[in-house]
């Protein structure tokens, strides 16, 4: 895997100093041509052995391009706050927007490698996250980011020699740590390791660029032609309005009318009844809140529902019990430019509640699959691969500790009438209805298919739907307390 890049690579001062001043003028025009079209991100990673010149390389790059739009961001031990959320929360926060360029050091593969070489992981698990990793890469590159892969490396003399005049350069000497000695000692432990992470998630869309780090001129001239290719390449593609789109399986064809929304009977629930039963059930889910095992946990709450479903009643009922202090709603409507800027879960991501505290999404990552699939917002597509990465991403924060649970409140089309001719009668509720919602009436089977699509393919064993029958709203409120307090008591044990 390393052998080219152990092969001792330079180049001559004079044919890197007649290289450069052009390489730099190319380098500023591609920068400026991509914050000009504004169409993608680029992504650069950063890895590689210590002393290999990685820091050296970018300091470089920021100096021959404007550094005003490149956005540098180096990981460390994961913080506190970044501890208490899922691995991947951190990098999300870090991807630029569109136009911009930014460098991740020491990005999602430094961990798994670092665990593995110290054997604080077994291989399997290595792989499963490396597995994560590579569906995390398609993901963006199927939503147009630019993604380029560079590990520096050395080989073992060579690290040696690079260590031993870094230390004795008083004004580098900081930079050589004990921790760069004991890797030193680990080196060929590393260097398996290390070997099998490129191998293995190298790929057509995101393959690894090792660049020989023995030569700071030739190393210098690589990275930068290569990022120069890699922009030139997409922009020229860009420029010709094409983009590769993926071509999808269909979904099956739908043979008779029955669906699994047409299961659910109507409930109904008398006022009574429902005022005996809130009061003891808001108060199941403040004690669950407030209990110790909740701190080692988060709770995320979806809502999801046709229009005048009640799941803004629902809501207020749920964090009623719920200290003020503790949870969040999350109002998610049309994307804006910020959002659209990044990868769709982006502005999902952001809002990842930390342990012990609670996010309510109304409306949430499922609009994809719904509203922009039946409006046309979106190709068939994304629309078809948003299924996998939202059980991706839900997977995700399960095994860091979340508690989701989904909501799809069904009210029939009948009762939808009835509530929007009431809000349209109530000087109060007018806010509450448009011609939208009108014209989404006459979407009604459109919708209906997408949601028995989404609760098919999205219902999974760790973050299932629950469909609840929200023609009463007493009885809609009540089961979705009583579905939240049996959800947590199963997590909290």
């Amino acid at each position: 895997m390393f052998e080219s890049a152990e092969l001792g690579h330079c180049t001559t001062k004079e044919d890197y100093d007649a290289a450069v001043p052009g390489l730099r003028a190319e380098l500023l025009d591609a920068q400026f041509d991509l914050l000009e079209l504004g169409q993608f991100a680029v992504v650069v990673l950063i890895n590689g052995v210590d002393g290999a010149g990685k820091s050296e390389t970018v300091n470089l790059l920021n100096e021959w391009m404007d550094p005003r739009h490149i956005q540098s961001w180096a990981f460390d031990a994961p913080t506190a706050e970044e501890a208490e959320r899922p691995f991947m929360w951190r990098f999300w926060r870090a991807l630029p927007p569109r136009g911009k360029i930014g460098v991740l050091f020491n990005n999602w593969y430094a961990q798994p490698i670092r665990e593995r070489v110290e054997r604080s992981c077994k291989k399997a698990e290595l792989d499963q996250r490396l597995d994560e990793i590579r569906r995390f890469e398609t993901m963006l590159a199927h939503e147009g980011v630019l993604l380029i892969k560079f590990w520096f490396h050395l080989s073992k003399a060579a690290q040696k020699k690079r260590l031993r005049e870094l230390e004795k350069d008083e004004r580098t000497r900081w930079r050589v740590t004990a921790r760069d000695w004991r890797f030193y000692a680990r080196y060929d432990r590393y260097r398996e390791v290390a070997g099998h992470v490129l191998r293995t998630t190298s790929t057509g869309e995101a393959p690894w660029l090792i660049v020989d780090g023995s030569d700071p001129s030739y190393r210098a001239l690589f990275a930068g032609r290569t990022l120069l290719a890699a922009l030139r390449r997409r922009l020229d593609a860009a420029s010709q309005h094409w983009m590769a789109r993926l071509s999808v399986a269909p979904l099956p064809p739908r043979i008779d009318r029955v669906n699994v929304l047409d299961t659910l009977v109507r409930q109904d629930m008398k006022r009574k009844e429902y005022d005996e039963l809130l009061e003891p059930l808001q108060g199941r889910l403040a004690l669950l809140s407030c209990s110790a095992a909740f701190r080692r946990r988060a709770l995320v709450l979806v809502f999801e529902g046709m229009d005048a479903a009640g799941k803004g009643g629902a809501i207020r009922r749920v964090v009623g019990a719920l200290d003020a202090r503790q949870y969040r709603i999350v109002p998610i409507a049309a994307p804006t430019e910020e959002e659209r800027a990044q990868p769709y879960l982006w502005r999902f991501w952001r809002h990842l509640p930390p342990r012990g505290k609670v996010v309510v999404f109304d409306r949430s990552w499922y609009g994809r699959v719904l509203v922009e699939r039946i409006e046309g917002f979106c190709s068939e597509a994304d629309w078809m691969r948003a299924y996998a990465e939202i059980n991706d991403f839900e997977d995700q924060l399960v095994a860091a500790g979340a508690v989701v649970v989904k909501f799809w409140l069904a009210v029939g089309r009948d009762e939808q009438l009835v509530r929007f001719q009431e809000r349209e009668a109530q000087p109060h509720k007018r806010f509450k209805i448009s011609e939208e919602d009108w014209r989404n009436r006459d979407k009604w089977d459109d919708y209906s298919r997408a949601v028995c699509d989404m609760v098919d393919r999205t219902s999974t064993e760790y973050a299932p739907w629950t469909l609840v029958e929200a023609d009463d709203k007493h009885f809609a409120r009540i089961k979705v307390l009583r579905t939240i307090c049996e959800r947590l008591e199963a997590a909290l044990g």
